[in-house]
Parts: structure tokens; sequence; C-alpha cells
């Protein structure tokens, strides 16, 4: 496992790193996800990213426990604040002074650690000003209850805003925290370049397109049973727009490639996010113990210029990218 700094900082984070988004708390049972965990810590993954609502806390919960014994000063944990969480009440959701300092600590109690290493503002919040947010996150710095601050899906022009007054309040944005892909690259036009200028770092999620880049999905067949394409929590909605024949057709094509170079197809679309060198990190999750290995030998591949090439010839123009998908919700969701 290869290691790489966080924006302008001094941490360093595993450049796999593992999430649970969709899965604890959600598609696998308690044991399973402890199981992928102690896969990863195997694998020498030693950051673990979270959110207060993947499973309305129940994937903080689960990945609290399954950390549990482990030297916590050898780990690096990642949460976030903004989507709706608890009973979805006027005050449950959002970057307000009170939904931030409320989701910090119960955040922490559900991981069992008395700070985290990065909290990240899950998107920007357009109904409460962003003097306020900063603010908020200025004071749980200072408080000792997370050590960097991050935010995810912010567009460059609210990266250059947030970080003008994080400086202002003595700290700093270190990351972003987007969608990123082969198949979505909608981050490079605007969002990369701003983050080289302001010292953030990338740390991707979605790196395999929610697995259609491992080439399982057949262009005219059914999903198949158990995958996330059948996951009526949440998973089959967000993996829909890659599920047409056109795309599933081109990425078929990239399987001589990775054969070629000796990898599956996981690792090669891992490997090619970790090719972009404002990207600190690439998310994986898993619902067995055998995928995270895999994924996990992404690390340190290199893709030369040819391999980059043979990549966007077989993609061709279904490669989405335009900048303003990268986009926050308009409202806070309730």
């Amino acid at each position: 496992m290869e290691y790489r700094y966080l924006g302008d900082s001094g941490l360093k984070i595993s450049e796999i790193t593992y999430g649970n988004w969709l899965t604890h708390g959600s598609q696998v049972e308690n044991d399973a996800a402890t199981a992928c965990v102690r896969a990863a810590i195997d694998a020498g993954i030693t950051t673990f990213d979270t959110a207060d609502a993947y499973a309305n806390g129940a994937a903080e919960t689960v990945l609290g426990e399954a950390l549990a014994g482990e030297r916590r000063a050898s780990l690096e944990i990642l949460t976030k604040v903004y989507w709706p969480t608890g009973p979805k009440g006027p005050n449950d959701s959002g970057l307000s002074r009170k939904h931030i300092m409320e989701s910090i600590d119960a955040s922490l109690t559900r991981l069992q650690t008395d700070y985290v290493d990065l909290y990240q503002a899950h998107r920007y919040d357009y109904e409460t000003p962003l003097e306020e947010t900063m603010q908020a996150f200025a004071d749980v710095v200072r408080a000792g209850k997370a050590l960097y601050i991050g935010v995810s899906e912010w567009t460059a022009e609210q990266l250059r805003a947030g970080q003008a007054l994080a400086r202002d309040l003595g700290f700093r944005l270190v990351s972003n925290q987007p969608q990123y892909s082969m198949l979505w690259r909608v981050i490079e036009g605007e969002v990369v370049p701003a983050s080289r200028e302001l010292g953030v770092s990338q740390i991707v999620f979605s790196p395999i397109a929610q697995g259609v880049l491992t080439g399982k999905y057949k262009p005219g067949a059914a999903p198949p049973a158990g995958s996330r394409a059948t996951d009526e929590k949440g998973g089959a909605n967000m993996i829909k727009r890659f599920l047409n024949d056109e795309t599933l057709t081109r990425v078929q094509q990239l399987e001589p490639v990775a054969a070629d170079l000796g990898l599956s197809m996981a690792q090669l679309a891992v490997a090619w996010v970790l090719q972009n060198d404002n990207v600190a990190a690439a998310i994986i999750g898993a619902s067995r113990p055998e995928q995270v290995a895999d994924n996990a030998g992404a690390s340190g591949v290199t893709l030369d210029d040819d391999v980059r090439k043979r990549v966007d010839e077989a993609l061709g123009d279904i490669v989405e990218r335009d900048p303003a998908k990268t986009a926050s919700p308009g409202t806070r969701p309730s």
C-alpha cells in the first residue's frame, strides 16, 4: 500500500481508502462488514471513510465496532455532515452551526473515538451563510474533535470561497470528495485546477462507477443477482445512469487493456483515477473481503500514456465531462 499527502497538509492517507456508503448497516450484515474492514487493514489500508447519514448512523456504528481495538494513531477516520439524520426534523440536516456541533458529537460517539482525522461538509449548504459554516468548523478543530476539514462535491467557486474564509479563521480546507471515474470526469475541467491552486486534494468516490467498470454488467443482459443494480435501498438508483447498452458495450472493450497489464478490470479502474496527481485517494467499497483485496492491488500501479490512450479510445464519447454536473442540491434536503 502506498500513501499520499492530503492537500498541502502534512497528513498522509492510504491511496486506497475503505468506504462504507451503501454497505455497512444496509446492504451487508455486520459480520461481513467487519470482515471487509479486517481485509482492508490486512491490505495496508489505514484510511476509513463514512458519514453520519449512511444508514442513518448505522454505518458509523458498524465501522466504530469493526475498528475497536486498533491503535487509534495508526488510523485515519473520515466522516461527514450535511444530509438528514435522526428523525429528520427541521435542523437535522445542512451545515448550520447547530447541526454541525450536534452531529460531530453524535459521530464521535458512534465511531467510538475522541476525534476524527477529517470532517467533511457532505455538500454545499445554500441555506446557511458560508461564514457560519466555516466558523463552526473552525470551532470543531479548536475543540480537538476534528484534525482537518474537507468538503464533498463542491464546485470550484465554492472551494475558493470556503478556503478564503477558512484561512481567515486559522484553518484550511485540505480535501474535496467528488465522484470520479473513467466514465465520470466532470471535476477535470474546473474543480481540479482550482484545487491545485488552493492546496486541496481529491478523495474520490465511485472509481469503478458503482461496479460498472468491473465488466460484470453485460449489454442486453439482466444485472447479476445480488449486485448493486438490484439493490432497492439506494444502490440501484445510483448506478442506473450507466446501465445502458452503449456504455456497457464500451466498458467491455476495456477487458483486453486490463488483461495486457495483468490487472482485473476493477484494478485498472482504480489505478486510472490514481494517475491524476490531484487525487490523494480512491475510495473503495465492498460486500466481500476478496473485493477489498482485489481493489487494493491497484495501489502503486502506473499506467503509461499508451494505456490511458487505449482507455479513452475504448470509451469514446460516452464519458461525462460537463463541469456543471458538479453541483450541490439547491435546497437543503429534509
